[in-house]
């Protein structure tokens, strides 16, 4: 890890980090101004009197947690055996299971919706949850392959020696060196489940069923354009997320950072 030893090249550093946060602040600041703009605080007060934000809350939350369990048992047993188990044409899997990455999310609104509408799962959450865990598995199992990478093959096979069988090495062995990895793909998916907006926008049209992502559209109808409701909602979905990712940010730094590298 570099280190910056000089006061001039700690300035410097200092510099150039606040030039890059500060196009990714100033969105944020014009959001937070505009929920206050006129009514002030009222704005806030009349996302809560709509009555559905606890709904949309629980419908994220329990999108983004069942997200989460699928992409991390998905991916730890994935990457496990692309980087471990001697499979044959395991690279090949591997390769077509990245090209998953360059398939652009709108393309697959309309087979998903025929999938959805087919097993009869319009309008349920299952109808989101599955696909956004799909279009996670991909790039996490690419992070988790080479953290996996970097686990000595000598401590699974001394395990092996020992009498272990493959099921118990990767629980009781391999699984508990992975939590700093785990830790950063709970992160991405918890960000790109709450965050999802086409695949429930698509998927759930009944109001019981919509998640925070959709709220803001509950101020703007063909009859109304509340902007200062909208922005006001916008934060509130916002707030969760920000604490989430407060709370895990070491962690997730960590994980980030040794399944960037080899």
């Amino acid at each position: 890890m570099f280190a910056t030893r000089t006061r001039t090249s700690k300035i410097a550093l200092q510099v150039i980090a606040t030039l890059m946060a500060v196009p990714f602040l100033l969105p944020l600041i014009a959001m937070v101004q505009g929920s206050l703009a006129g009514r002030g605080f009222r704005n806030y007060v009349l996302v809560w009197e709509t009555g559905v934000l606890l709904t949309y809350l629980r419908n994220s939350v329990i999108i983004s947690v069942f997200a989460i369990l699928i992409v991390y048992v998905a991916t730890m047993l994935a990457a496990f055996g692309f980087s471990k188990l001697r499979i044959r044409g395991k690279e090949f899997y591997f390769w077509a299971l990245l090209l998953a990455l360059t398939m652009p999310e709108a393309v697959l609104l309309t087979p998903l919706f025929i999938t959805a509408s087919t097993f009869d799962m319009y309008n349920q959450l299952i109808a989101v949850i599955l696909p956004v865990a799909a279009l996670q598995i991909p790039f996490a199992t690419l992070l988790a392959r080479n953290f996996y990478d970097g686990i000595p093959s000598e401590i699974i096979e001394a395990a092996r020696v020992d009498g272990a069988n493959i099921w118990q090495v990767f629980r009781r062995v391999v699984l508990p060196l992975t939590k700093p990895i785990a830790a950063a793909i709970v992160v991405l998916t918890l960000i790109a489940a709450w965050n999802a907006y086409l695949i429930p926008l698509l998927m759930l049209n009944d109001p019981q069923s919509q998640v925070l992502t959709l709220l803001p559209s509950f101020f703007v109808s063909q009859w109304t354009n509340d902007q200062t409701g909208v922005l006001a909602a916008a934060v509130i979905a916002a707030i969760p997320m920000i604490i989430a990712y407060l709370a895990l940010q070491k962690y997730f730094e960590r994980g980030l950072s040794a399944g960037a590298l080899k």
